[in-house]
């Protein structure tokens, strides 16, 4: 095998395929993806929008960005759940059981997904973006969930 043919660890694998996920975000602020991954198979997917059958921020435009809501506050005033939020609710609906997954997101969880992802019995999470919210950090910290800041220069498995 070429070096230019070397596989990417599962990490960077998931972590392209939320980005993949993301790009159907109907978000006009931030475009996420998550996947939920257990034993190296997809259970879950989600992105950021407004719940089935109601009008998406793309079409309506943003509560948040008229009210000048700084990100990572003031997370009720929002139409849209998160893709964290969705891929849980997908698991569900499916009723795909997730506890002891790993939860793969472009960006890190807020506390009301972290809050969720502990009770859904989520075990690891992995994100790449940044999101500013101190409580959510605070909490992933106290959970004892793994906590893993994606780096793309990591070495290749």
């Amino acid at each position: 095998m070429s070096k230019e043919n070397k596989r990417v660890s599962w990490d960077a694998y998931f972590m392209e395929i939320t980005k993949v996920i993301a790009k159907r975000s109907t978000c006009i602020k931030r475009n996420v993806g998550a996947v939920i991954v257990r034993d190296k198979r997809i259970l879950s997917t989600g992105y950021n929008g407004a719940p089935k059958g109601l009008a998406h921020c793309e079409t309506i435009g943003c509560i948040r960005k008229s009210m000048n809501i700084p990100s990572g506050q003031r997370h009720e005033l929002c139409r849209g759940l998160h893709a964290e939020q969705n891929a849980i609710i997908q698991a569900a609906w499916h009723g795909v059981k997730i506890e002891g997954a790993t939860l793969y997101c472009t960006h890190q969880p807020c506390v009301i997904c972290v809050k969720m992802m502990i009770n859904a019995g989520i075990v690891r999470v992995v994100f790449e973006g940044s999101y500013p919210d101190d409580l959510a950090s605070n909490m992933l910290i106290e959970s004892g969930l793994e906590i893993c800041k994606f780096n793309e220069q990591e070495p290749q498995k």
